[in-house]
């Protein structure tokens, strides 16, 4: 399981100083890790959560489940990310995690972390930044979804995931993978597939920007970031430079 110690150490470092006595706590946590297939969900709405979910590798949703059986999408969740960390102070899950295309996950029990938190005050205080990251994401989607144009709206969104991707280090020159299908992008921003075609359409011509094959291909990033109104304060990533694309 080291994958699976590396990555959340390499997440957490990038808004905490982190110790050796931190990393060695951080090492020792147990996992269990599951491979998951496109679209297969591995925590659900209602559930009563026992462990935290670590994102090994791939792309995985944070979703709500409609009365009409439809789904919001809230978040994305690359490499390293923790993204039901508040399910450690919940009782029940009022969301549901989804692998987006092929994913690996791993858990950890609950009862471990809180042993930890108690060793290790700086870790916890990490993983309690990952709750005030996560929120940051919310405000933003809910400004983003609200009171931006389409195409800002869009922009926006790819410059997040391309930003936080550099991050995890996921990005391999301007090309990252982003298993998102067109339905999800308009479940995601409040778009019908018409409008999802358009939209993306009119960024393909602005030549910012290409979406083909579950691959983002950043062409311009500050004419991107200028159309989508992308200031990457929010995320909080001390460590993270701007793309020169």
């Amino acid at each position: 399981m080291d994958k699976a110690h590396d990555v959340l150490i390499r997440n957490l470092s990038e808004h905490t100083a982190l110790d050796a006595e931190d990393l060695a706590e951080i090492r020792a946590l147990t996992f269990t890790q599951r491979d998951f297939e496109p679209n297969e969900d591995f925590i659900r709405q209602g559930e009563e959560p026992e462990h935290s979910a670590l994102v090994v590798s791939g792309m995985v949703a944070r979703y709500h489940l409609l009365g009409t059986g439809g789904r919001q999408y809230l978040s994305f969740h690359l490499t390293g990310d923790l993204p039901d960390s508040q399910a450690l102070f919940i009782d029940q899950m009022d969301h549901g995690l989804s692998a987006l295309g092929p994913a690996t996950v791993a858990f950890i029990p609950h009862r471990e972390l809180f042993r930890a938190f108690r060793r290790r005050p700086t870790f916890a205080h990490s993983v309690w930044r990952e709750t005030l990251r996560d929120a940051a994401i919310f405000r933003e989607a809910i400004t983003n979804n609200s009171a931006r144009p389409m195409q800002a709206r869009m922009a926006h969104l790819f410059c997040e995931l391309f930003y936080r991707a550099r991050a995890a280090q996921l990005v391999r020159g301007n090309r990252f993978r982003v298993p998102i299908s067109l339905a999800q992008l308009g479940e995601t921003l409040g778009m019908a597939i018409a409008t999802v075609n358009r939209t993306l359409a009119d960024l393909r011509r602005s030549g910012t920007m290409d979406l083909r094959d579950g691959e983002l291909i950043v062409l311009k990033w500050r004419e991107l970031q200028r159309l989508g109104d992308f200031n990457p304060a929010y995320l909080h990533l001390k460590r993270q430079s701007a793309p020169q694309a």
